[in-house]
């Protein structure tokens, strides 16, 4: 059973793209194995894309819905929507439309930084990796699928609060590190239940942070 959600996972067209670009980019960085900067800038891409879940999540996928109408389309697809449905397929990932051009603008600044191909290849496929475990970790969250580690359960149940008790709370999806430092981890007892956790539309946002 579990080999059809991971068919399924892999063969979704967003994350089929990432994963070849992520398989290309780690086969050219392996090349260099013995290069330990290559190393170091596979580890920053990481990390980079690690601590960059926790502000997108919070401040742009749960933004203040924008007037305009163009933009206001595109954060519903990015994730007003998939708080209306959590468990539709079609909105667990991130769109290529959004992801493509982040890498390719992550990859054009590293180059200007370290004016190095190996380097910007290694970055950038730093990046692709940290984000191939989020979507998984994602999907694992939405889809019936039980995590082998009492970590990845205990991740999906934080996340399944952050949709069925209250949105202001637990945005890290694969980790609770920035949720701890910036104060949005509570125990799920001690916080209300949200009437808007499924439809960030109507929540109320005030004008200077939460």
């Amino acid at each position: 059973m579990k080999g059809t959600y991971i068919k399924e996972f892999l063969t979704f067209p967003d994350v089929t793209l990432m994963s070849l670009l992520f398989a290309g980019g780690l086969g050219y960085s392996l090349f260099h194995a013995d290069s330990g900067s290559m190393w170091l800038a596979l580890g920053i891409g990481m990390v980079a894309y690690i601590a960059s879940e926790y502000t997108t999540h919070r401040f742009l996928f749960h933004m203040k819905p924008p007037k305009n109408p163009v933009l206001l389309r595109m954060i519903k697809r990015l994730h007003y929507d998939h708080h209306v449905e959590p468990n539709d397929l079609h909105l667990l990932f991130l769109p290529v439309w959004y992801s493509l051009p982040q890498m390719l603008v992550a990859a054009g600044v590293a180059y200007l930084i370290t004016s190095s191909l190996l380097l910007t290849v290694a970055f950038t496929t730093g990046i692709l990796g940290a984000l191939l475990y989020y979507e998984w970790t994602h999907y694992a969250a939405h889809r019936p699928v039980q995590p082998l580690t009492p970590w990845g359960r205990w991740m999906k149940k934080v996340h399944q609060w952050h949709h069925f008790k209250n949105e202001n709370y637990w945005y890290g999806v694969t980790n609770p590190a920035f949720d701890l430092l910036m104060g949005t981890f509570k125990e799920e007892r001690d916080v209300a239940k949200s009437p808007t956790a499924r439809n960030l539309e109507q929540r109320e946002y005030p004008d200077a942070g939460m």
